[in-house]
């Protein structure tokens, strides 16, 4: 069953939705165990140890600093990201940690937080060990984690019983949707869009009013973004020296006079390398499905908003209900997760989320939206998720960029071709899943 859009869009802190937002998840959620057996108050020290892609790539994705915030007791979409500085220079100058900000243990990165970079857990790259001790190195509690991407954490019992990260609804959902090929069916069975399902869905979960008011808080975060890392300035932290090109951009875009047509792919450019260097600097982003492909969507968003004169509030909420739709279509049968199948899997469905909201938003048929997701997920097969330095930097940025530009044409292609295709979007799906695991593991986010 597809999850709400909701969960494939939340609003977080770059520069990783597996690497960061998992990682600062976990913790919260290990405390919340503790806290629910009853040993909380009993817990004087913790020991944190990440394997495979979290360890190989951990510290150029912040994850060492995730962790100690969530210890603190903070959430992604919550923690004070002016104030993290400060925080993690109090934690390592004191060797104290204040877990859930409620009670002092000792803690130390050096013995208290290990990389195992060449040992793999059996259920995904993405794995970590927390265990709780009590006075005498006894140990309390213990539980291992998955960030299996987009921010989603399972334990290793969920893993295990094959659940999928997503929240699990006790209501009974009016569409309760497999695969593509479900939605096109029962889209021509009811003689209802994509948008008309989606929402319908949604409004098993919640009413209206928190339905949009939650689509215009991401959009208005995702805007906001934009807007901030086109003001930004100066060298991108991690130690490869690379300079924010957002801002000069901008100025260059400012300057010309009577833009023609082919040149307003710069702003589309524009809007998504401003969003990913937000994330590389461990701003406020919004998974679309990850942060690492977090420019993909607001940018093509973006890009509709200011240069189509049919845009609006309720059009850009249409957009993200379709996109969310089809990112939890393949979170559902594929995966958004880096570390498991490669680039393909975020910038990729990023892609397809993207193409498909634009082409709903230019009133394409469900079939034409099925068939712009299709377009854009398949030109991004193969693609590797290959961070120089483990950084979310270079190559990262740029191909956000192209992401977003492959969505816009992939939507182009899909508008001339009234939805006839040859290739469904479920097929390119498991082609992306089948060549993730054909792909070695050193091309996988390591």
């Amino acid at each position: 069953m597809l999850c709400s859009v909701f969960e494939i869009f939340k609003i977080g802190i770059g520069p990783s939705s597996s690497h960061t937002m998992g990682p600062m998840s976990a913790s919260v959620r290990f405390l919340d165990e503790l806290k629910q057996s009853g040993v909380f108050e009993r817990v004087t020290k913790i020991k944190i140890t990440l394997y495979g892609s979290l360890a190989c790539t951990g510290r150029g994705h912040a994850t060492d600093i995730a962790i100690l915030m969530g210890l603190l007791g903070f959430l992604p979409k919550t923690v004070p990201i002016d104030q993290i500085p400060q925080l993690l220079a109090n934690i390592r100058r004191s060797k104290t940690l204040q877990l859930n900000s409620e009670q002092w243990i000792e803690f130390s990165e050096e013995t208290d937080l290990i990389f195992k970079e060449t040992e793999f857990l059996e259920g995904h790259p993405n794995g970590m060990c927390f265990t709780a001790f009590c006075e005498k190195n006894q140990k309390l509690y213990s539980c291992i984690y998955y960030s299996i991407g987009g921010g989603f954490v399972v334990s290793e019992e969920e893993l295990e019983q094959d659940q999928t990260g997503q929240e699990q609804h006790d209501i009974n959902l009016p569409h309760q949707f497999k695969n593509g090929k479900d939605i096109l069916e029962t889209g021509q069975k009811l003689g209802k869009n994509l948008l008309q399902m989606a929402l319908e869905n949604e409004l098993a979960l919640k009413p209206q009013e928190q339905i949009n008011y939650q689509l215009d808080e991401i959009w208005q975060t995702m805007s906001q973004c934009i807007q901030r890392g086109v003001r930004q300035e100066g060298i991108l932290p991690g130690g490869l020296g690379i300079p924010r090109r957002a801002p000069t951009l901008l100025k260059k875009l400012q300057e010309e006079v009577n833009l023609p047509l082919p040149k307003q792919i710069d702003w589309l450019n524009l809007y998504a390398i401003a969003v990913n260097e937000e994330n590389a600097g461990g701003g406020r982003v919004v998974t679309s499905p990850t942060n690492g492909a977090a420019g993909v969507v607001p940018a093509t968003l973006q890009y509709y908003m200011n240069f189509d004169e049919t845009a609006s509030v309720e059009k850009a909420r249409e957009f993200l209900l379709v996109a969310g739709m089809i990112g939890a279509l393949i979170k559902l049968n594929g995966s958004i997760s880096g570390a498991e199948v490669g680039c393909q899997g975020e910038v990729g469905s990023a892609s397809a989320m993207a193409a498909a909201g634009l082409t709903h938003v230019l009133g394409g048929s469900n079939e034409q939206i099925e068939n712009a997701a299709e377009i854009a997920l398949e030109h991004h097969l193969g693609m590797t998720c290959d961070p120089i330095g483990g950084l979310v930097q270079a190559p990262c940025i740029e191909r956000n960029a192209m992401g977003a530009v492959k969505a816009v044409n992939a939507t182009s292609l899909a508008l001339k071709g009234g939805g006839i295709h040859f290739v469904p979007l479920d097929v390119a799906i498991k082609t992306m899943m089948d060549v993730g695991r054909d792909m070695q593991s050193k091309y996988k986010e390591t």
